[in-house]
């Protein structure tokens, strides 16, 4: 299976680091001209830097997209891609109780609205040239609402509704939209919130074997998934070869959530 996308243009929100960092980076490799966002100009060109290090085609634009500014800063720099990835998102530990209505609304705003707009904003553009893909970076949580963190795991829930939502809105113009439930993965912000849970002491290794032991059981790989795990779905999903698969919750949840669907 050979995917091969020379010729497109994908954006990729928060791709500085993490799991976003390694979609640009697995897009790229794929061919694709990526562009990578994020709210800091030099995180942004560090993150350019080491795809163009590797021999891949990359831009960086450095604009907050959860705000009207922001955003009008990105579309007048990228007025159309070819592949869209919503992969921006926000999560920490907090007691169900104690969350604030301000909380509620950033993690909204963040994790939902930052894509609705992205969407409404590149999803014409796709349609007219007959083919596009957008691809939203949900979670575990959309599905097995996580105790600590509420407010994430709705954000989460909402964004698989929004995919649908906009899938049916594409129907018939070949353009796909789709959402990729990733499970417990290994990166630096998850590093800190494993430890928000567990004994700050810990070594590492340890620390995640504790946190999958403890918060996590239901995983069957009883391990973190790595974020080049959860970019080999996203590209796949971006080229020709997933053509028939739209309105999709796709899973690379390392078997986490315990149901045959979705």
């Amino acid at each position: 299976m050979r995917i091969d996308l020379t010729g497109k243009t994908a954006l990729v929100t928060g791709s500085t680091q993490g799991i976003g960092a390694a979609i640009a980076q697995g897009l790229a490799d794929a061919g694709a001209r990526v562009v990578v966002n994020g709210r800091s100009a030099d995180r942004v060109d560090a993150a350019v830097d080491a795809i163009r290090g590797t021999g891949g085609d990359a831009v960086g634009v450095a604009a907050d997209v959860t705000t009207d500014e922001g955003l009008a800063r990105l579309l007048r720099e990228l007025p159309g891609v070819d592949v869209l990835v919503n992969n921006l998102g926000i999560f920490e530990a907090v007691p169900a109780r104690e969350i604030t209505d301000a909380q509620w609304r950033s993690f909204f705003e963040v994790n939902v609205l930052s894509a609705v707009r992205l969407i409404r904003a590149y999803l014409p553009g796709m349609i007219e040239r007959g083919w596009g893909r957008a691809l939203q970076i949900a979670s575990d949580s959309a599905v097995v609402t996580p105790a600590e963190m509420i407010h994430y795991g709705v954000s989460k829930t909402a964004l698989l509704a929004v995919t649908r939502g906009f899938a049916k809105d594409a129907a018939g113009t070949g353009v796909t939209v789709n959402s990729v439930i990733a499970g417990p993965t290994h990166t630096g912000g998850v590093e800190e919130f494993v430890y928000q849970l567990v004994d700050r002491s810990l070594p590492w290794e340890q620390a995640q074997r504790e946190f999958m032991r403890v918060h996590r059981p239901q995983s069957l790989i009883q391990r973190l998934i790595e974020p080049s795990e959860i970019a080999n779905m996203v590209v796949y999903l971006s080229s020709p070869l997933a053509s028939a698969t739209t309105g999709g919750a796709l899973r690379v949840d390392g078997g986490y959530v315990d149901s045959i669907l979705p």
